[in-house]
């Protein structure tokens, strides 16, 4: 009975807890992580609960270490996403919310822009997003004002925290040789899969 009154204290606890993470679970894995801790357990502790219950009810002493596999097999289960993000995050990879197709169709579509390559789009953080490309302008560099205002539409449409945006007359190679997204023309970019120099 004192295992079953401490382990409802802490189902209150921790779901308390865990709702407090909820809003910004979805933004930032760090949060996230956080959150999903909180959750299991408050999950643990229910399942103490459930398991103190029926013993004392059926007397089944078998009910513990059954409802620890079910609890462990939840975990499991509910945090392997998180695992994969983790996983993509740490080998600098587009982040998931982030359309590669549109931001390249966004910045192919500028005005003066004849074509674009090495764009390359990575999480410097859990919440901050950068962006690299090559923009190629024949008329030459079309002015701060340009670059500003692209800067401020990547982040309001796709929540791109730092642009980085190279200007040339003619296409320039840098040594830049990831096989590249958009095969089916020369003006693709590629996912960023190490951090730039």
């Amino acid at each position: 009975m004192t295992i079953i009154i401490v382990a409802a204290i802490g189902v209150v606890i921790n779901a308390v807890t865990a709702a407090l993470f909820m809003s910004g679970s979805k933004t930032d894995l760090n949060i996230r992580g956080a959150f999903l801790h909180m959750a299991a357990d408050a999950l643990v502790s229910l399942g103490l609960v459930a398991a103190g219950v029926l013993y004392l009810w059926q007397g089944w002493t078998w009910i513990d270490p059954v409802v620890s596999l079910v609890i462990a097999i939840v975990i499991v289960a509910g945090t392997w996403s998180l695992f994969r993000q983790s996983i993509h995050l740490l080998f600098d990879g587009v982040p998931e919310h982030i359309d590669l197709e549109a931001v390249h169709a966004y910045l192919r579509a500028q005005p003066g822009v004849a074509s674009l390559h090495d764009l390359h789009v990575w999480a410097m953080s859990t919440r901050e997003v950068a962006l690299t490309a090559h923009l190629v302008i024949p008329g030459g560099h079309p002015g701060d004002a340009f670059i500003d205002e692209v800067a401020d539409r990547l982040h309001d449409d796709f929540d791109i925290e730092h642009t980085t945006l190279q200007i040339e007359i003619a296409r320039c190679e840098h040594g830049c040789r990831t096989p590249r997204v958009f095969a089916a023309d020369d003006e693709g970019g590629h996912e960023h899969t190490h951090a730039p120099a």
